[in-house]
């Protein structure tokens, strides 16, 4: 047989119950805020690495350094002889052949084929180049902070 609780001890509990309710909800929702903003970065990311790789198909040197860290891109200016270079290949492919990303330490990287064609000699060659994406939380956005590739490893 069970005994019932006095009155005087039932709001007690209840009042309890509802605590442990209150905190069990709050506690989802951060839960779930906090996969919110990692799939948010995630998404962004997924954004940034497809535009950079879509002006790069299509010869946008310009545009994709735009993508480029601006303390990258302060660091290391390039020169109209350097963007005149780029002017002089034609991209035949982009493959994406690996890579690694952790959306929480807001760090990425991608293992990149591309297939150059030089516009004046008609000769193609592939390239390997290794993209480095940082999350920037103030900005709300990935910037790439290994620059653009360079298309003639050391020629």
């Amino acid at each position: 047989m069970r005994t019932s609780a006095s009155p005087a001890l039932r709001p007690a509990r209840s009042g309890a119950r509802l605590l442990r309710s209150w905190l069990l909800v709050a506690t989802a929702l951060l839960v779930l805020a906090g996969c919110a903003s990692t799939s948010n970065s995630a998404s962004a990311l997924d954004a940034a690495q497809y535009a950079w790789s879509g002006a790069i198909r299509w010869g946008d040197f310009g545009g994709a350094r735009n993508l480029v860290d601006p303390a990258v891109r302060a660091a290391h200016p390039l020169t109209q002889l350097q963007m005149d270079r780029y002017e002089q290949v034609q991209i035949s492919s982009y493959r994406d052949v690996g890579g690694a990303a952790d959306a929480n330490a807001g760090l990425a990287m991608r293992n990149i084929e591309i297939g150059v064609i030089n516009r004046h000699t008609m000769a193609e060659r592939s390239v390997r180049y290794v993209e480095q994406w940082r999350w920037d939380e103030q900005a709300r956005n990935w910037w790439l902070v290994s620059d653009l590739p360079d298309l003639w490893a050391g020629q």
